[in-house]
């Protein structure tokens, strides 16, 4: 999956990049198998970074409304032990968090080591939101591309493995699914009238999305763009990516403290 790795100094385009891409695979190729595989191999992993308590692992999920960060998070993280994954959400800051720097409300919910943690929107709000709807000056955003780097750069020195993946769909799959959240009754709750509004800067939000990728995917944190207008690839890219990343850290389970050869169990 590193061809939707953004390689390091990188000018990201995403009209370039295909939101309906699978790269030849087709849903009915047991794809459904295979996907079950690669979580199955993920869990296992996760139980190893768990037990051998040397690293952490930050999942970064960033997307337009309906790409599927939700979607993402229930299908391939769903069968983790809970002991050793969370979901942090990063709403509008509060009074109290805007009293800060922009960081502050983000370093605290980073993974310790051995766990696992999922950014639902990230920092990289900061870069974004704050940026389309002009609420900070441009040279404040700006800088925030490097404090970012640095950031990140400092977790990864310390342990801290950085996966960030942008959730890549269309207009028009954006369209359908706003349209099957207001026909089906049991996904009301899910619309929200702000989403339209929101909808109608996607110029603004693509170009922010350009230019936050292409300053901040560097080799301790690299942003992958992941076509998501099919579902089911979305989630077999994330997973597969997940897979070869902890399979990268060499883990091992720990030694045990005592020689457990003689013990006897009556």
């Amino acid at each position: 999956m590193d061809k939707y790795r953004v390689k390091p100094g990188t000018r990201v385009r995403l009209k370039d990049c295909d939101p309906d891409d699978t790269d030849g695979y087709k849903k009915g190729d047991g794809i459904s198998k295979k996907i079950e595989k690669t979580e199955l191999a993920v869990n296992q992993l996760q139980e190893l970074l768990y037990a051998e308590h040397k690293h952490g692992l930050l999942i970064v999920l960033q997307a337009m409304d309906t790409a599927g960060k939700d979607g993402t998070i229930s299908h391939v993280f769903d069968t983790m032990n809970p002991q050793g994954v969370r979901v942090a959400s990063f709403k509008a800051p509060t009074p109290e968090e805007l009293s800060h720097d922009f960081l502050w409300r983000i370093h605290e919910q980073t993974p310790s080591k051995g766990e696992v943690v999922i950014f639902n929107r990230s920092h990289y709000e900061d870069v974004l939101v704050v940026r389309v709807h002009n609420l900070v000056p441009k040279a404040v955003w700006k800088r925030r591309y490097a404090i970012i780097n640095n950031f990140e750069r400092a977790l990864a020195d310390e342990g801290t493995t950085i996966l960030k993946f942008f959730l890549h769909i269309s207009q028009d799959e954006q369209k359908k699914r706003l349209q099957e959240r207001l026909d089906d009754p049991t996904k009301h709750w899910k619309f929200n009238p702000s989403d339209l509004a929101e909808r109608k800067l996607w110029p603004d939000y693509m170009q922010a999305y350009e230019d936050s990728i292409s300053a901040t995917s560097t080799p301790w944190a690299p942003w992958y763009i992941v076509p998501s207008n099919k579902k089911w690839y979305r989630n077999l890219v994330v997973a597969s990516t997940l897979e070869k990343s902890l399979k990268a850290l060499n883990m091992h389970y720990p030694e045990p403290v005592d020689d457990l050869s003689k013990v006897v169990i009556e």
